[in-house]
């Protein structure tokens, strides 16, 4: 069992940056293909961006292409999401997640997940 600890949010102002962190409370991140979700209210959970275990592959939704930069820090046992130029319409709870599959060769995100992190809110409002 793994337990992933996922934290940083906050609220920001449009336009300015947050960076998550997500973490393990025991056990390692190495093998796992980590994905990062969010679920704003009245919506469906969605993902946001994913990244293999050797850390070369990504993806994100369209909507954040250009604005969030996900990586990994192994010697830390860290991934982290970091968000610019933030809108809005990024308000959600953000849920980092240790996927079932790997992020294929195309770099796309399973959606199946094995674990899941406690979220963290991130609200961008003026």
């Amino acid at each position: 069992q793994l337990q992933l600890v996922d934290s940083g949010g906050g609220l920001v102002q449009p336009g300015g940056s947050l960076r998550l962190s997500c973490s393990t409370s025991g056990g390692t991140l190495d093998y796992y293909s980590i994905g990062w979700f969010r679920q704003a209210p009245g919506k469906e959970r969605e993902v946001v961006s994913c990244i293999n275990h050797f850390g070369d592959l990504s993806n994100y939704v369209d909507s954040v292409k250009g604005r969030f930069t996900i990586s990994r820090d192994k010697a830390k046992n860290m991934v982290y999401l970091q968000m610019n130029k933030l809108r809005p319409e990024d308000t959600a709870v953000y849920y980092c997640a240790a996927l079932k599959f790997r992020v294929t060769a195309q770099g796309l995100c399973p959606p199946e997940v094995d674990f899941w992190g406690q979220g963290t809110q991130v609200t961008v409002s003026s």
